[in-house]
């Protein structure tokens, strides 16, 4: 009953914040960063995040959790509204990520909390990296989380597995809106909340003993290889790495010809392939498990290259 709640409500509300009064709320403008030629509505995570957080509560998911992923909600909110400093926004993940830290993680220590709370951080802002293309972080939620629910299941946690389920349930509801072409993107309201959400459900996850710690970044390795190794670059090259830009992976398939469509569909491959093997390595032995995460960046590594010999070409012919 949780589950269908979180998709009948995200399902309802987003019909209602499409509607031609509301739609014109928060436009998403074309900028350098973006994908898109004409505006389009950024509200999708005020129907995501309100409908899992009831289906998280009715599942007898954690009302902590619940309630910082709502306040990281309003807090991008008012951002899309006002264009808060960087600053600004990132003390406020960071704070979202402490008070998760001290919470649930009570004897991490004078070392082990702050990096806790760079890593809950760096997740919160890289799933809004991601998301910049129609149906890619939509699709990352339905597979991250619905990954995360087989997982609790098959360790016998069925409220963690009914609250992960829930927050794929609010996901699938938006991406009936949101796979190629998009009437509506979820914004930071959407993405912030559920980088949040990915970041603290894996590593209760792991704190409560259903899946190594390194599970989390097998399931989301998609977003995690193409954030993390982008602004690697940038940082490298000294460019701004809090500037808006268009040098993600996924972002260069889409300028060198590649449709949203085409993007999502490979993604998703992708993600799935990722989150089987997560699946499948989480119970081996430790070397099993090495082997099937090496074999796993192999693959990321290779399709990175691909990638970079496909930009170099488009670069060259224009």
């Amino acid at each position: 009953m949780s589950v269908l709640l979180a998709f009948a409500v995200s399902a309802g509300v987003l019909r209602l914040l499409l509607s031609p009064r509301v739609a014109v709320w928060f436009l998403d403008q074309p900028n350098e960063r973006s994908l898109h030629a004409s505006p389009v509505p950024r509200t999708g995570g005020l129907g995501i995040v309100p409908a899992l957080a009831l289906g998280m509560l009715a599942a007898g998911g954690d009302a902590l959790v619940v309630a910082i992923t709502v306040g990281l909600m309003l807090l991008s909110l008012l951002d899309d509204w006002r264009h808060l400093p960087a600053g600004w926004r990132l003390f406020g993940h960071l704070a979202a990520a402490t008070v998760f830290g001290l919470a649930y993680f009570p004897a991490a220590g004078w070392i082990g909390l702050p990096v806790l709370v760079l890593a809950v951080g760096w997740m919160i802002n890289l799933y809004n990296f991601m998301d910049g293309a129609d149906g890619l972080a939509g699709g990352m939620t339905v597979v991250g989380f619905g990954t995360y629910a087989l997982a609790a299941g098959l360790a016998g946690n069925a409220p963690f597995a009914l609250a992960s389920l829930c927050v794929a349930a609010a996901a699938a509801a938006f991406l009936l809106f949101n796979f190629p072409p998009a009437r509506i993107f979820m914004g930071d309201a959407g993405s912030i909340p559920l980088g949040f959400l990915a970041a603290a459900l894996g590593l209760i996850g792991w704190r409560d003993g259903l899946w190594p710690l390194w599970f989390p970044l097998g399931v989301f390795g998609p977003f995690v290889v193409d954030a993390s190794v982008t602004l690697a670059r940038r940082a490298l090259r000294g460019e701004q790495i809090w500037a808006a830009h268009r040098s993600h992976y996924y972002q260069r398939l889409v300028l060198t010809g590649w449709s949203h469509r085409q993007l999502a569909v490979t993604e998703y491959a992708l993600m799935l392939f990722g989150s089987i093997a997560a699946l499948l390595a989480m119970n081996q032995p430790a070397p099993m498990q090495a082997l099937i995460l090496a074999s796993l960046a192999l693959v990321y590594l290779l399709a990175g290259r691909t990638v970079d010999r496909r930009w170099r070409a488009w670069t060259q012919a224009h």
